[in-house]
C-alpha cells in the first residue's frame, strides 16, 4: 500500500475544502433563486458588510428596517397591504442570502489563509486562489449593485444585473470545482498538469451560459409566466404578443414572449452539445461524468417543462434553478476531464 507524507496529502486536503466552499456557492445560488421568486431581495434597503451581520433584535429595529421598505417603489406598488409579519418573511430570505455570503467569505479567507501560512499550497495555485477570493469579494459588490438598481426607479431589479450575478455566482462555483479537480489530480500523480479548456468544452460552457442569462431574464422580467403550455406557447409555436423593437436585439433582451421562447427552445441546443460533451467524456474513461451531464441535463429539462405547466409554482422554479447549477457543475466535470487528456497528450 502506498504511504503519502504531509506534503503528498495537501492537495487533497486542499481540494476537499474547495469542493465545500462550492457547495456552499451552490446553496447559496439556490437561496438566491428563492429570494428572487418570492421578491424578497429588495427587502434590506442598506449595504452594510460588517453591522448588517445581524438582523433586527428588538421590535423597534423591525419597525425601522420596515419603515425604510415602505419609502421603495416596490412597497407601494406591489406590496401595500403587507404587515410587519409579511415583511420579516421576505426579510428572512434576503437576510439569509447576505449571511450565507457572509459564511462563504469566512469560509474560503480564513482556511485559504492558514494553508498559506503552511506554505501548503502547491506551486502556481496561489494566484488562482486568490483570484478566487477576489472574485468571490466582488460578488458581494455585484450583489449590492443588482439591488440598488430596485430602490430608486423601479420596482425591482435590473434583470441584467441580476443575471450578472447569477453568471459570477456559477463562475465561481465552477473555477472552485475546476481547481479541486486539477488538485485530486496532483494529489493522484506529482507530475500531473492542470487540465486544459479546449474547443468543445469552451463550446460547451458558452452555449450553457447563454441559456443562464436568458434564464436570468425569464426570472428578472417574469417571463416564465407568459405561457403556461408546453410545447406550443399559448397555443402558437411562436408567440403571439412578441413586441419588436429597434435594434432587434432589444427584442431579445427585454421582450418577455421572445425571452420565454428562446428560454425554452435554446435549451436544447445546451442539450445537442452536452451529449456530445458527455460522449467525449465516456471516451476518455470517466463514465460517473458522462452520466453526471445526461442525468443533469434530462431532470433539468423536465423540471423546466413542469415549471413552466405549473405557472411557476414556487418549489418546481426553485429546483429548476438548483439543478441549472448542477448543470453547470456537471459541464465543468466533464470540460476539465477533457481537458485533462489534453494537458497529458
Amino acid at each position: 500500500m502506498a504511504r503519502f507524507d504531509s506534503n503528498s496529502l495537501r492537495p487533497n486536503a486542499i481540494a476537499n475544502w474547495l469542493l465545500t466552499v462550492a457547495a456552499l456557492v451552490f446553496l447559496m445560488v439556490v437561496v438566491g433563486g428563492i429570494t428572487r421568486l418570492t421578491e424578497s431581495g429588495l427587502s434590506i434597503t442598506e449595504w452594510k458588510p460588517i453591522s448588517g451581520t445581524l438582523p433586527p433584535l428588538s421590535a423597534v429595529e423591525w419597525v425601522a428596517a420596515f419603515d425604510a421598505y415602505k419609502q421603495i417603489p416596490q412597497f407601494a406598488a406591489h406590496n401595500a397591504d403587507m404587515t410587519l409579519g409579511g415583511f420579516k418573511t421576505i426579510f428572512f430570505w434576503e437576510y439569509s442570502h447576505r449571511l450565507l455570503g457572509r459564511l462563504l467569505g469566512f469560509a474560503f479567507a480564513v482556511p485559504l489563509i492558514w494553508f498559506a501560512a503552511k506554505r501548503a499550497i502547491p506551486k502556481g495555485y496561489g494566484w488562482r486562489l486568490v483570484a478566487l477570493l477576489a472574485l468571490g469579494g466582488f460578488q458581494g459588490a455585484i450583489g449590492w449593485w443588482m439591488v440598488a438598481s430596485g430602490l430608486i426607479a423601479r420596482t425591482e431589479v435590473s434583470h441584467f444585473r441580476l443575471a450578472v450575478h447569477l453568471i459570477a455566482a456559477l463562475t465561481i462555483m465552477g473555477g472552485l470545482i475546476w481547481t479541486a479537480l486539477d488538485l485530486k489530480a496532483l494529489y493522484r500523480d506529482p507530475n500531473a498538469r492542470p487540465a486544459r479548456l479546449v474547443g468543445l468544452a469552451i463550446a460547451a460552457i458558452v452555449i450553457v451560459t447563454i441559456q443562464i442569462m436568458f434564464g436570468a431574464f425569464t426570472s428578472g422580467l417574469r417571463a416564465g409566466a407568459v405561457a403556461s403550455s408546453w410545447p406550443l406557447m399559448n397555443d402558437h409555436f411562436f408567440p403571439e404578443g412578441v413586441t419588436w423593437l429597434r435594434p432587434v436585439w432589444e427584442t431579445f433582451a427585454y421582450d418577455p414572449y421572445l425571452i420565454h421562447f428562446t428560454h425554452r427552445w435554446w435549451a436544447w441546443v445546451v442539450v445537442a452539445v452536452l451529449v456530445m460533451l458527455a460522449r467525449g467524456v465516456k471516451r476518455a474513461g470517466v463514465r460517473p461524468a458522462s452520466i453526471a451531464i445526461h442525468a443533469s441535463f434530462g431532470t433539468q429539462i423536465l423540471l423546466g417543462i413542469a415549471t413552466v405547466m405549473s405557472g411557476v409554482a414556487l418549489p418546481l422554479a426553485a429546483l429548476h434553478q438548483a439543478v441549472g447549477a448542477i448543470v453547470v457543475a456537471a459541464t465543468v466535470w466533464g470540460a476539465h476531464v477533457i481537458g485533462r487528456g489534453k494537458a497529458a497528450s
